[in-house]
């Protein structure tokens, strides 16, 4: 597979991204995914509010260490100033990339007016391009935005603010393929991915339902995109990125990971999150990505529910992968396609 696109001075070495999710792609699910496969990662969103940098959420979603680069950081916010604050501070901190968040579909984002919401505001939107831009500029940081098609069916103005912000300095844009309106229901359409690609100069990435190494080649070849970006689709399927790699690069499926590998890769993600995370919250958010890989996972319905049970129950670390160890000593499948 060929090289993907450039990102100011950094040349990603792939064409499959991850795609940033608040409360999903922390640093030792970042990192498992380029270990795999993926050829670029970007941060959880990081609120521009300056009296929440100092929270702990906040601090562990800024938690880089060990990660290999480029480091890209996604701030979000509505107001221009405040915004390019946070950028600095991001830079300051290491952050060698800077993603404007202009897609997130959550309420609670969007009812502050940060997030998709923006799309709404094209003066407002642009004014932040600017801001962020101006202030990572000095630094030779680029900035990267995301956003979705547009607010609502009727209003899909992702061209028009493609063109500003190309115009603005932003060096990759990447579109999911659904309004706000959307959410995360229906299917995306990569139509209007397609048609910004043919009217920026920028690299485009396409986001939306890219589930299988089959849709990523579809993707890549229908629309023109520099690259695609994957969220959902690697809950508890990291080693989809490898996946895709393989097909890209040879036309050909490969074969899914043994058992003994899913094992390796389980078992450091825990390790890793539980390092990020402490006992207490390390535990607890663990489940999600638990019940994750459980729907890749082989064995019977039965011992599948055990596992379910047991690492939902767990209260300590030593537990859960007591429990994770027990399911995979006790089975001898492929895993699900």
């Amino acid at each position: 597979m060929s090289c993907g696109p450039a990102i100011g001075p950094f040349v990603l070495p792939n064409r499959l991204l991850v795609a940033p999710m608040a409360g999903v792609t922390d640093r030792p699910f970042r990192r498992l995914c380029k270990q795999l496969g993926a050829g670029y990662a970007v941060s959880e969103m990081i609120t521009s509010r300056p009296e929440l940098r100092d929270s702990l959420k906040t601090a562990r979603r800024m938690n880089h260490d060990g990660e290999p680069g480029p480091i890209a950081v996604q701030i979000a916010g509505t107001d221009p100033q405040m915004m390019a604050e946070a950028a600095r501070y991001n830079v300051d901190r290491g952050a060698q990339i800077i993603d404007i968040n202009m897609g997130c579909p959550a309420k609670k984002v969007c009812n502050q007016w940060a997030g998709s919401a923006l799309m709404q505001n094209e003066s407002l939107a642009a004014a932040i391009i600017e801001a962020v831009v101006a202030a990572c500029e000095p630094h030779g940081v680029p900035v990267t935005l995301k956003m979705r098609t547009g607010w609502c069916a009727q209003a899909k103005n992702a061209p028009a603010l493609a063109r500003v912000a190309e115009s603005a300095g932003v060096r990759l844009l990447a579109i999911h393929g659904r309004t706000r309106e959307q959410g995360y229901s229906g299917c995306a359409e990569h139509d209007t991915v397609a048609a910004i690609k043919a009217a920026v100069r920028i690299p485009v990435v396409a986001n939306g339902d890219i589930d299988s190494p089959q849709t990523a080649e579809r993707v890549l070849r229908t629309t023109g995109v520099d690259a695609v970006m994957i969220g959902r689709a690697a809950q508890g399927r990291p080693w989809l990125f490898r996946e895709m790699a393989h097909y890209l690069a040879t036309g050909q499926t490969l074969p899914p990971p043994t058992p003994q590998e899913v094992r390796g890769w389980l078992l450091e993600h825990l390790h890793d999150h539980y390092a990020l995370y402490g006992e207490y919250t390390g535990v607890r958010s663990a489940r999600k990505h638990l019940l994750w890989y459980l729907r890749a996972l082989p064995g019977t319905e039965a011992a599948r529910q055990r596992l379910r049970d047991a690492v939902v129950r767990a209260e300590t670390c030593a537990a859960q992968l007591q429990a994770v160890q027990a399911f995979f000593d006790s089975i001898d499948l492929p895993l699900a396609a």
